[in-house]
């Protein structure tokens, strides 16, 4: 059975575990969500589970929408409801969200490069500096330089920590990618 539900982002935390280490972890509302509707081979040529989540002020509307893939053997009819409790504390997520872009930055705004002296006569000094020897005469792969910065959607491997169940709350470690208030995705890899 795949574990999926939508969730809204509220804000980053830390937690400990069980032996004692502190860990970074994103506080996640979670669900329930609804199944709005079931695709099938048969119809849509492809299955899945429409499902919704929040309320929207006025009607019966849902604020969020979403689709995820499942197989032929898990069923879902209309009208189900996901709750968080499908999760378990050591499952290994996939988060999905739409972080905000940033557009092209440069090295300082984008990696954090400290920049060049303000005083002994330098005239650019938000600039990166030496980019390379005199081999390999190139500039190496993954070398960080100005370029496009944030779009980031999809953050795997991240490990359930805590849920709570009467709070509808799942605690995932590390970061996840997104405005606080946002909707993310959440699925098991």
């Amino acid at each position: 059975m795949p574990k999926f539900i939508l969730a809204e982002k509220l804000n980053m935390s830390q937690m400990f575990t069980k032996d004692g280490k502190v860990v970074p972890v994103t506080i996640l509302r979670a669900g329930p969500v609804k199944v709005t509707q079931v695709k099938t081979l048969e119809k849509d040529k492809y299955l899945a589970v429409q499902v919704g989540f929040g309320k929207k002020k006025r009607g019966n509307k849902f604020t969020k929408l979403t689709e995820f893939r499942i197989g032929e053997k898990d069923t879902f009819a209309k009208d189900d409801e996901i709750k968080v409790d499908t999760f378990v504390v050591g499952d290994l997520v996939k988060v999905t969200a739409e972080m905000k872009g940033r557009g092209f930055a440069g090295p300082i705004k984008r990696h954090g490069f400290k920049g060049a002296p303000a005083s002994h006569g330098h005239d650019h000094p938000r600039a990166v500096g030496a980019i390379g020897g005199r081999f390999p005469q190139h500039v190496r792969k993954g070398l960080r330089m100005a370029g496009r910065m944030g779009g980031v959607r999809t953050v795997t491997n991240l490990e359930v920590i805590d849920v709570d169940v009467d709070r509808n709350l799942i605690a995932v470690k590390g970061a996840v990618p997104g405005a606080n208030g946002g909707i993310v995705k959440i699925q098991t890899v």
